[in-house]
């Protein structure tokens, strides 16, 4: 970033404090939490290393911002997910299916970049989310479609949501970890499976 544009934004406090969150989000992104400094940040946002104590009480509550934004911006990025009634049960299971994989591949290499940086995680915790998560959109939705009826009334909403995050989990994850050899299923295989269990019975 250039000075001059460091300078502007120098008028505005709210503008700065998004333009740090945005560098520091940037360079998890790039480079992973650990020995992230104040300095690369400050570096990177073309500004002083004090500025950012101006904004943030500390290096560990920018970061929990910059990946609590990522998050925000990860699940915006989603799209409107099928509502309860509407199109086949079938069709709105792959559509939150696929929307779950995209998500869990934006924010699951940041969380694991976190790993050995517990206080970010335990700031992160801390902060409230501006979007409804993932899980609950899809717990939701299952919970819609058998108050309609679309789904078996004996069926396990909960162990119905796990399967399908479970799978978003494994596909990440199995990137994310040398040595796995996961073969990522077809979206369309997995909900013609799961609903072989919670589909009512024609």
């Amino acid at each position: 970033m250039s000075p001059r544009k460091a300078a502007a934004l120098r008028g505005s406090d709210d503008a700065l404090r998004d333009h740090l969150v945005t560098t520091a989000q940037r360079l998890i992104a790039e480079h992973g939490a650990p020995g992230l400094t104040v300095r690369a940040i400050a570096r990177a946002a073309g500004v002083a290393d004090g500025v950012l104590y101006n904004h943030f009480s500390d290096k560990d509550e920018l970061l929990a911002a910059a990946v609590r934004s990522h998050v925000d911006a990860a699940h915006r990025a989603l799209g409107e997910l099928p509502t309860p009634g509407k199109g086949t049960v079938e069709e709105n299971l792959r559509a939150y299916l696929t929307a779950g994989l995209a998500l869990h591949r934006a924010v699951v290499p940041v969380f694991a970049a976190l790993l050995s940086a517990p206080a970010v995680l335990t700031r992160l915790a801390e902060l409230p989310g501006e979007q409804t998560d993932w899980r609950i959109l899809l717990s939701d939705y299952l919970t819609g479609e058998q108050r309609l009826g679309r789904l078996a009334a004996t069926a396990d909403i909960d162990a119905a949501t796990a399967v399908l995050v479970g799978i978003c989990h494994d596909q990440v994850l199995s990137v994310l970890l040398p040595g796995s050899a996961s073969v990522a299923p077809e979206p369309a295989a997995v909900v013609a499976t799961l609903l072989a269990g919670i589909a009512v019975d024609q």
